[in-house]
């Protein structure tokens, strides 16, 4: 510790600015930290290996890893050993949870990644090489973004696992009413007049308000690029493991497009008693009719008019009139994609709090899942990015795992040790400890003397002579 002040009381005195004192200060503080990591997993190489030579296992020989922290390379090094059986390992990396040919730690990837989910690559590796120690290429910010995504991926497959093996459904929370909304956002794929569709699905509990503003209470997002039956298998595993359903009234929204009619959703939540509430999303009904009648129309009006009193005869009537009117083929073609959209759905088109014997306080109209787009296309669809295949299902597999706050867990599940796994760590910590203490000098024997109160002729005198 003196020798660190010290080292700070050089720095100020040669440095002739605040600026470069910090910088040189933060400098010293890398070096001290990953100086002092090297030493510390010296030792503990040293204890796991001296404990592992006890059964069975010999080493081979040392060698060195560099591992790149938040402070800077740490130069790792540890020991290859071989049992009887002629298996191979690096315990230290056992120890540590390092996969193989990892070269940065736990932290740094899943920053890189988090960083990555709001950043481009290039912006991503530029920040970091100027607020941390970390200097990373954007193709190796790339490659992160995968090994993360791809764990949080993994969870969610579990969770489709569990659900089918499990005899029953999991115990979950119970909650009277659940609203889930589901659609699709279509971003360029790196083949050419390809794209690749992300399929988006966000469940809650309702609204909850802090002064003006109105949130959704527990949101939960489920995103990925793969088939529309993967997606909605991630659906209902989740929703299963997160919530007891059967005495819950399931209400759902959707524009009515392929992959999120209400079939899927009544089958992805088919453990309720109820029956699930589909109801077609009020922005597409909006967006339809103002792309067949402009934004500003007569007709526009009484159209809208006729939907929300639920008129259907009225709504015909307008119709048929306003084709009568018309000439050109490309409107009467539109007219007739509306009238389909429109009428084709006509027993969804309802307020859902009109459907329900009791809405809860505070109810509101369905409608969020297009702001909770953006998300997506803000990071995916900007300045003309393209995306591989396995490039976009991390991506938006980041992004959820950000939103639902479990990114971390699922890239930490691989190295997290049991309780027994913990015991060990203990124990070759205290080892390594012990190895450490520096061996006390050798004072030698004690000389004494027996005093003698007496002649040296008498039975003790030639007793204390026999001690001589």
């Amino acid at each position: 510790m003196e020798q660190i002040i010290s080292e700070v009381y050089k720095l100020i005195k040669e440095t002739n600015n605040l600026i470069e004192l910090e910088a040189k200060i933060q400098q010293l503080m890398y070096n001290s930290f990953t100086t002092f990591l090297e030493i510390a997993l010296s030792w503990i190489d040293q204890a796991i290996v001296q404990r592992k030579q006890k059964d069975g296992w010999k080493p081979i020989h040392k060698d060195n890893k560099m591992l790149y922290l938040t402070f800077g390379p740490v130069k790792i090094k540890r020991t290859l050993m071989r049992n009887k059986q002629g298996e191979s390992v690096y315990p230290l990396d056992e120890f540590l949870g390092l996969r193989k040919y990892q070269r940065y730690s736990s932290l740094v990837e899943v920053k890189i990644a988090e960083l990555a989910s709001q950043a481009t690559y290039r912006e991503t590796a530029r920040v970091l090489s100027e607020w941390t120690a970390v200097d990373v290429s954007h193709q190796t910010v790339g490659k992160i973004v995968k090994t993360v995504g791809e764990a949080q991926s993994r969870a969610d497959e579990e969770l489709v696992d569990d659900l089918e093996e499990a005899a029953s459904l999991p115990e979950g929370r119970k909650v009277e009413f659940l609203v889930a909304e589901a659609d699709g956002v279509f971003v360029r794929s790196t083949k050419r007049k390809k794209s690749i569709e992300v399929h988006h699905a966000v469940t809650h509990e309702g609204w909850k308000s802090n002064g003006k503003r109105v949130s959704l209470d527990n949101k939960h997002v489920i995103l990925t690029t793969k088939s529309t039956d993967t997606f909605w298998s991630q659906v209902q595993a989740t929703t299963a493991h997160r919530y007891s359903l059967e005495k819950t009234q399931v209400v759902t929204n959707s524009d009515g497009g392929n992959g999120y009619t209400a079939d899927k959703f009544q089958e992805a939540f088919s453990q309720s008693e109820f029956k699930v509430l589909n109801q077609l999303d009020p922005y597409h009904i909006s967006q339809a009719v103002s792309r067949t009648f402009g934004v500003k129309s007569e007709w526009k009006t009484k159209v809208n008019k006729a939907i929300k009193s639920h008129d259907i005869d009225q709504l015909k009537t307008y119709l048929d009139t306003y084709e009568s009117t018309l000439e050109d083929t490309s409107k009467v073609e539109k007219l007739q994609a509306l009238r389909s959209y429109i009428v084709g759905n006509w027993d969804r088109i309802f307020d859902w709090r009109d459907q329900v014997e009791s809405p809860p306080d505070g109810a509101r109209s369905l409608g969020a899942m297009e702001s909770n787009q953006r998300l997506v296309s803000f990071r995916m669809k900007k300045r003309g990015m393209h995306w591989s295949p396995d490039g976009a299902e991390a991506m938006v597999k980041v992004k959820q795992g950000i939103i639902n706050q479990t990114l971390r867990d699922a890239y930490l599940k691989q190295q997290q040790r049991s309780v027994r796994k913990q015991r060990e760590v203990k124990q070759t910590v205290r080892m390594a400890q012990i190895l450490r203490e520096t061996n006390r000098p050798s004072i030698g024997a004690k000389h004494g003397q027996i005093s003698l109160y007496g002649a040296h002729s008498s039975a003790m005198g030639q007793l204390a002579k026999s001690f001589r």
